[in-house]
């Protein structure tokens, strides 16, 4: 694999591209001079701390073109990395170039907090910062067991003791940001929980509110059912107190008419005058107003004759006769329930047969063969005793002046046309 088949190393995850520099500058430490790239000679002197921010652009560029760089520090960074860590996965399958190295990229957290880090790699850190501590221990046990030459014993120690002391900085660096983002999470946690108990006290204020509300409108309708119970009782008893009177003063009145003996059914004063005096009876009347015939209609036993064809004629030539008298009878029927008259209709035509409607009030009559109901509505207005209002409607003037001759109070087909409609 050539190097333009890795991916650019500016192209990594930052957490992978910053862990891929610290494992390349901690490599430097064993790495012999003849396998140092030429252009790291000068990083390798600066010390561990600062070489991955120092020479940052260096390291990259070595382990983007040297294979042999990137295997050196593979195999320097085998016992410092964490297998569990998705970022320590990437970046040795970026050195070792794996074929799964998309994937594991690919598996690298995306989180980052507002420095554009992800929240996460602080802990990693100071994992990896305890074990390259561990690491840089047991080489320095080495070192201090194995150095010979130029280098004293002594020298070595100095070197080992700066290394811890950059590690230690680092890890208290690390330590500080980690305690930085738990304050944040702790306080974003406590303007929630904050937020919460302030719309469980709004809810609570609102539940208690429709509560109180509820318990009013039972009150004032418990009120208003009692208020409609007083009045029932009131109206009751008033009632009661005034059927009372009146039984009092039917009693009292029948009381009396028996202790007086009163007799009933004779003549009216003004009839005994009018008959002393010798006048006849009252001219009968005639009228065109509805209006008038109603009232004539609403008096006393009250009967109403009514001449059938005549009226039907006037009002519903288009039909046939059988229709015409259903109507007209259903008409009158109505008639007769509104004003409590007796009504009769009479008809023409012997052989015609209609049953009278019951409960209606109305009484139909045919003529008998050889008799013209003009005849029979002036029978029988000559048959009612003289008092009684008669009124008979027909347009027909002789059977008007027969009736009026008998007595009877008259009206215009048209008149009783107008009521009935």
């Amino acid at each position: 694999m050539e190097p333009a088949d890795l991916p650019e190393l500016t192209a990594l995850p930052a957490a992978v591209r910053g862990r891929l520099l610290e494992l390349a500058a901690g490599a430097l430490d064993g790495l012999p001079p003849a396998q140092m790239p030429a252009s790291l000679a000068r990083v390798a002197r600066f010390t561990p701390g600062k070489r991955a921010r120092l020479g940052a652009v260096p390291l990259a560029e070595a382990l983007q073109s040297d294979a042999a760089f990137r295997a050196a520090v593979a195999q320097a960074g085998a016992g410092v990395t964490d297998p569990a860590d998705p970022v320590d996965l990437a970046a040795g399958a970026y050195l070792q170039k794996l074929p799964d190295l998309a994937e594991r990229l690919a598996a690298v957290p995306a989180t980052t907090d507002a420095a554009g880090r992800d929240p996460h790699e602080w802990p990693r850190r100071v994992r990896r910062l305890e074990r390259e501590l561990s690491a840089v221990s047991a080489e320095r046990d080495r070192l201090v067991a194995a150095r010979t030459g130029t280098e004293t014993q002594e020298q070595a120690l100095d070197r080992l003791r700066q290394r811890l002391r950059d590690q230690g900085t680092r890890l208290r660096t690390a330590e500080d940001t980690v305690a930085a983002l738990q304050q944040q999470l702790a306080a974003s946690a406590a303007a929630t929980a904050a937020g919460l108990e302030t719309a469980r006290a709004e809810a609570d204020s609102w539940e208690k509110r429709a509560k109180q509300a509820a318990d009013r409108a039972d009150r004032a309708e418990q009120a208003l059912g009692r208020a409609r119970e007083a009045g029932r009782d009131d109206r009751a008893a008033a009632d009661r107190r005034l059927d009372l009177l009146l039984t009092t003063l039917e009693g009292a009145a029948g009381g009396l008419r028996r202790e007086w003996n009163l007799l009933g059914g004779g003549a009216d004063p003004a009839d005994v005058v009018g008959r002393d005096l010798g006048v006849g009876a009252p001219a009968a009347e005639t009228t065109a107003d509805p209006g008038r015939l109603l009232r004539w209609l609403g008096l006393p036993a009250a009967h109403l004759i009514v001449d059938g064809y005549n009226v039907t004629k006037s009002g519903y030539p288009d039909l046939t006769l059988v229709q015409q008298r259903e109507r007209l009878v259903r008409s009158a029927g109505a008639l007769a329930a509104r004003t409590g008259a007796e009504v009769t209709v009479v008809f023409d035509g012997a052989a015609v047969t209609v049953p009278q409607m019951p409960g209606r009030r109305v009484r139909v009559l045919f003529s008998p063969p050889g008799v013209l109901a003009d005849d029979v509505v002036r029978d029988l207005a000559a048959a009612e005793p003289a008092g009684r209002v008669v009124v008979v409607i027909s347009s027909d003037r002789e059977v008007m002046d027969g009736a009026r001759a008998r007595g009877a109070r008259t009206a215009g087909a048209p008149v009783l046309l107008a009521l009935l409609t």
